[in-house]
């Protein structure tokens, strides 16, 4: 499991020199082909501006899968960081994010899966979020799509 330190680091690597519609489409194909060609019963999401911009939903996914993509893209909207080192912070912390935030959990879920898509000179405007695995395997899927994207 990676540290706090290791969290933060991975946001500040991954990180867009520009990130429009045909950029959120082009990752989240990229996400849709590595899930699939895994046998990943996930779901995807990316959300730019507050708005969908590409959404895909894998065999084995849920239409739970759905309210988890929302409920943890609201939490990256929110604190601008992931939302497994938001939860992990708290966890840390000896607390729950339920007990820190007093947040509504039917909206909001620090699990691991949803990542901030920051722009450089920008910062973060939007998420790029993975729902059907346990939340470390959403997250770690998730950095290391990430960084074959940004790397080419």
């Amino acid at each position: 499991m990676p540290t706090l330190e290791e969290l933060a680091e991975q946001e500040e690597r991954l990180q867009f020199d520009r990130f429009d519609d045909d950029v959120a489409w082009a990752l989240g194909v990229q996400l849709r082909d590595a899930a699939a060609a895994r046998g990943l019963p996930v779901a995807i999401e990316l959300r730019r501006n507050g708005r969908a911009v590409f959404h895909a939903a894998l065999p084995g996914s849920a239409p739970d899968n759905d309210a988890w993509l929302l409920r943890k893209a609201r939490v990256v909207d929110r604190y601008e960081q992931a939302s497994y080192r938001v939860g992990e912070a708290a966890r840390q912390a000896g607390s729950t994010f339920e007990e820190q935030s007093r947040l509504d959990p039917d909206r909001y879920a620090a699990h691991g899966g949803a990542f901030p898509v920051r722009v450089r000179g920008t910062g973060v405007v939007g998420t790029a979020a993975v729902s059907g695995l346990p939340q470390v395997e959403d997250h770690e899927f998730m950095v290391e799509q990430l960084g074959i994207f940004l790397s080419r």
